[in-house]
């Protein structure tokens, strides 16, 4: 898949990713309206289908809220890079079949054409013509993913058994 990558900063917060007030309603569609609006309010506006979230460290840090990683799925964004990921934030997103690829993201710039290959475990920052060595994801992680979350894996397999 490649996009564009929209580069946020460090520590990226799940209270950044949905702010609070917005969690009255739990409708995903709806909360995705909102999503990234904690650091960048016209996010939602900007970015298209298959956008990458790029970030530094931390990200998805602080409260546990399941709806992070979730209202960043349902805001159509491709996957998520960051140099790392909260541990909750990484567990929750690979539960619900967000990709998130853990990378050195120092050098990506707003905007920058991206091309990712999980199977193959490459990015490619097309407009630099640089390659990014990417953390894999292990076999069984991607495995849920590509069934599109924990409870599709379960649905398709019926079982844990990766």
């Amino acid at each position: 898949m490649m996009s564009r990558a929209w580069v946020f900063g460090e520590d990226i917060s799940t209270d950044l990713i949905i702010p609070g007030q917005y969690l009255i309603n739990r409708d995903p569609e709806s909360l995705a309206e909102h999503a990234m609006e904690g650091v960048d309010p016209d996010f939602r506006d900007k970015a298209e289908p298959g956008d990458f979230i790029v970030a530094g460290n931390n990200f998805g840090s602080g409260s546990s809220r399941e709806e992070a990683p979730t209202v960043i799925k349902h805001s159509d964004v491709g996957a998520v890079l960051a140099k790392s990921f909260a541990r909750i934030f990484y567990r929750n997103a690979v539960n619900i079949g967000l990709p998130i690829i853990e990378c050195d993201t120092g050098k990506i710039d707003q905007g920058d054409k991206l091309y990712i290959d999980l199977e193959a475990g490459t990015l490619k920052d097309v407009d630099k013509d640089e390659e990014i060595a990417i953390t894999p994801l292990p076999p069984e992680m991607n495995k849920i993913l590509e069934d599109g979350g924990l409870v599709a894996h379960l649905d398709k397999h019926g079982t844990f058994n990766l």
